[in-house]
């Protein structure tokens, strides 16, 4: 149970990765955490490395509007319905040619990956109104800032988070929350090992150890998850390659969609 002077944030995705490595962060920082993925032995993992009188920790799919329900019913009674900052973390990563991709795999990468953040930003906006100061930071990608062959529907999903956050920025205003977002380049978590070619044994981190593509660590997209729940800006990049990325994209779209086809060789 959080204490009134302690403030709280929900994590989705936090069985792994940047959930992880965020949610030890907020609580190395004196923050009451809510723990919540769909993978029960992550989800346990993550909740040990925490104290106990610290968090909460549920499972639950982010597909699952009923889902969304508990667990936010759950936290509010924790935390005296209380939210400063929800962390819409919770994603996934699929790839391939977009017409060897299953219909199942590119459904779950929309589901997740989109619906899922616009789910919880509705299941959790009565106790965000609720918290003065409060914040949501949604996990997008420097996917949402560059089109890469093979992650086309990933690359769909993080366009769409980047859109809902500079959206929902000035529409929550009125409520006095704001909206951020965390675009991290490439970071050292499990999907990078599941978002090869179906059929094939190559993960999308043989593809970037093949070109020489910087693989960050997750502490420091932790830091950034931080510094998007604190700062003024709007998107937060992770890597200086991200930062890169978002200045090229704008200034020099040419350039890289053709650097995306030399790393990203489409035979």
């Amino acid at each position: 149970m959080a204490n009134q002077e302690q403030k709280s944030i929900f994590v989705t995705g936090a069985g792994s990765g940047i959930g992880r490595a965020t949610a030890q962060l907020f609580a190395e920082r004196g923050w009451f955490v809510g723990l919540f993925d769909i993978n029960q032995a992550g989800l346990d993992e993550t909740a040990a490395s925490l104290p106990e009188g610290q968090r909460l920790s549920m499972t639950f799919d982010v597909r699952d509007r009923a889902g969304w329900t508990r667990a936010v019913d759950a936290f509010g009674q924790a935390t005296g319905r209380r939210m400063h900052v929800l962390f819409n973390n919770a994603g996934v990563g699929k790839g391939g040619l977009i017409e060897e991709m299953p219909p199942e795999d590119i459904d779950l990468v929309i589901d997740v990956n989109l619906k899922g953040v616009i789910n919880g930003i509705t299941a959790c906006l009565p106790l965000l109104r609720e918290t003065p100061g409060a914040r949501i930071v949604n996990t997008a990608s420097v996917a949402g800032l560059v089109g890469a062959p093979r992650l086309a529907v990933y690359v769909a999903t993080k366009f769409g988070v980047r859109g809902l956050t500079e959206a929902l920025d000035v529409e929550l205003s009125r409520f006095g929350i704001r909206v951020t977002s965390l675009m991290p380049w490439f970071i050292d978590t499990a999907i990078l090992d599941n978002t090869g070619a179906p059929g094939s044994n190559r993960a999308l981190r043989d593809q970037l150890k093949d070109t020489k593509t910087p693989i960050y660590p997750v502490r420091m997209a932790a830091q950034r998850a931080w510094d998007a729940a604190h700062g003024s800006d709007i998107h937060y990049t992770a890597g200086k390659e991200a930062e890169r990325a978002k200045f090229a994209a704008r200034f020099f779209p040419n350039l890289v969609r053709n650097q995306m086809r030399k790393t990203f060789r489409v035979d």
